[in-house]
């Protein structure tokens, strides 16, 4: 059986990427899906689990929400306070464990994490936990690679051959992340897609090459007019269910039960 991952996997990773400079962004999918349904956030309480950077969580603090990241890993920690340092808006970080939160029931109004449930064969714990802090009525945005990608075909080979950074991963397609949401008791009420950019042949030539020293930018140049092109397309289809089973990213945002308790 493959390695697992674990928390050293954690520590390595953002140990040798605490520069957030050098890390790709999320493009933003999470704050544009939230604020289609939650406009305003002044005051809101939301909790990132799984932080990593957390900077996502920025965006929302300087929204007006109060934000809490919560890693178990000192490397994400120390990223998070860091950018703290380096921004006017604030979040709380709070290391733990997203299998036991330290939370109350019923605390915020929105939970999210990107790139996290894929990471543990039995994620169950933190869909629970997700649910138990949550406000009823609150909302949860869970994040995920999407399976029927080359990237995954890519992953698995990886992990075959005990190259996987992370040890093991998984990935989900849509519908099999909204039935694994309904088992829990959320009430999926949207999706979103998201197309890897750059792409991945960029990303992938960029490692490569790094380690012979030589360092593309992190973004290639764009071709404004093809840019605004794509842009306007990704827009357009990110909310079609077929879109989603072509990207790299899909997102579903589910709500908890009014009547939960």
């Amino acid at each position: 059986m493959p390695r697992s991952s674990d928390r050293k996997h954690w520590e390595n990773f953002w140990t040798e990427k605490k520069n957030p400079d050098q890390i790709y962004d999320n493009s933003g999918r999470t704050p544009v899906a939230l604020k289609e349904i939650m406009p305003d956030l002044k005051g809101k309480w939301i909790l990132e689990v799984g932080a990593g950077t957390g900077r996502d969580s920025f965006t929302f603090a300087e929204d007006g929400a109060k934000v809490i990241v919560l890693d178990y890993a000192d490397a994400a920690m120390n990223i998070v306070k860091a950018l703290n340092d380096q921004n006017e808006a604030q979040v709380i970080p709070v290391q733990g464990d997203a299998f036991e939160l330290p939370f109350a029931d019923n605390t915020f109004d929105m939970v999210f994490h990107q790139g996290l449930l894929e990471h543990f064969r039995d994620p169950s714990g933190i869909v629970k936990e997700n649910l138990r802090v949550l406000k009823p009525g609150g909302i949860a945005i869970i994040d995920v690679p999407q399976r029927w990608h080359i990237y995954t075909v890519i992953k698995h080979i990886l992990i075959a051959l005990n190259k996987w950074f992370a040890g093991w991963e998984t990935e989900f397609s849509l519908g099999q992340l909204e039935k694994y949401l309904k088992k829990f008791g959320f009430e999926p009420i949207g999706y979103y897609g998201d197309w890897m950019y750059p792409s991945l042949f960029y990303r992938t030539l960029r490692e490569v090459i790094w380690k012979i020293g030589i360092r593309l930018p992190l973004y290639p140049f764009k071709v404004p007019v093809l840019w605004k092109i794509r842009r306007a397309l990704r827009e357009k289809l990110r909310r079609k269910r077929i879109f989603c089973y072509t990207t790299l990213s899909i997102g579903v945002l589910a709500k908890k039960p009014e009547d939960s308790i």
